[in-house]
């Protein structure tokens, strides 16, 4: 036996009334960027080029945000993801500490970085086999020197 016709537009109407519910929670609207402060000394254009292609929406203040980025729940995602990620590592501010830069290259050698679902949507991220290899070199040289740098300052 079908349900009535009724009850699906209940239904649908519930769904929509919710949904448009959710728009009014604020969490995920703050999507702006703050300025850049100062970036990593990079081992090359080219390795920044690289970080910028893959990494630069979640470990920058230059994160570019698609236009699905101000419906929630997608936004909640997104404003969290983002958070998180600048938490970690953030190049827009090279000037505190980068507690997790030394495990940069390794987290991406591992795919363990960029999460696959931006991989999904995003596919400008994924990387020719040479360009990985250029990426996690450069971006080892220039952990590497920002350690060394670190290290020999607070001596």
């Amino acid at each position: 036996m079908k349900p009535p016709r009724s009850l699906w537009r209940r239904i649908g109407l519930t769904v929509g009334g919710l949904f448009a519910l959710l728009q009014l929670i604020p969490y995920g609207r703050e999507l702006t960027n703050p300025p850049v402060v100062q970036e990593p000394e990079w081992d090359s254009p080219r390795t920044r080029q690289l970080f910028f292609r893959v990494c630069k929406d979640c470990h920058s203040n230059e994160t570019k945000y698609p236009w699905y980025a101000w419906i929630a729940p997608v936004s909640w995602l997104i404003a969290h993801d983002v958070q998180e990620g600048r938490k970690h590592l953030n190049v827009s501010e090279w000037h505190r500490p980068q507690k997790d830069a030394d495990e940069a290259a390794e987290v991406y050698r591992k795919g363990e970085m960029p999460p696959r679902l931006y991989r999904l949507m995003h596919p400008e991220v994924e990387l020719s086999q040479a360009e990985r290899q250029e990426f996690l070199r450069g971006l080892r040289a220039t952990f590497e020197k920002a350690e060394e740098a670190a290290r020999s300052s607070s001596r």
